[in-house]
């Protein structure tokens, strides 16, 4: 029974501190927020009963303008990858771009080798021949 009268008042001043800290500073009334936690911490028992009755701007869930409202209307924005069709099309944008960069350096080593094949056939001697000169 004791431990009640200890258990009790924490609970409720985790509960508010907690509460305070996740309010925004618009929806703190009266006092700036940081006044508000000190409030808390300082006044065990008074100051989260202040908190809860008068610190924060209480909003009806029934007229859509609580944050239960906000929270459905933030879950509707989620959407998985999979089904999220611009992740989709930067998919494939990412996969077209590492295509069109595998073509080109494909072109490039085909240009370096047909220019080498040339210069095999004319028998011309660049910095890359192994070959000895003739005399």
């Amino acid at each position: 029974m004791r431990a009640l009268l200890f258990i009790v008042p924490l609970a409720l001043t985790i509960y508010a501190f907690i509460d305070c800290l996740n309010t925004s500073e618009e929806d703190t009334k009266h006092l700036p927020k940081i006044a508000w936690v000190f409030i808390i911490l300082l006044f065990w028992i008074v100051g989260p009963v202040v908190w809860l009755v008068a610190g924060k701007a209480r909003r009806n869930a029934a007229t859509g303008t609580g944050p239960s409202s906000w929270q459905r209307g933030r879950r509707q924005q989620w959407v998985a990858p999979d089904d999220n069709p611009d992740f989709l099309k930067s998919l494939k944008d990412d996969k077209d771009a590492r295509k069109a960069e595998a073509e080109a350096e494909s072109r490039k080593a085909e240009k370096a080798e047909a220019e080498e094949e040339l210069k095999r056939r004319n028998g011309g001697s660049g910095p890359d021949d192994k070959t000895p000169p003739t005399s």
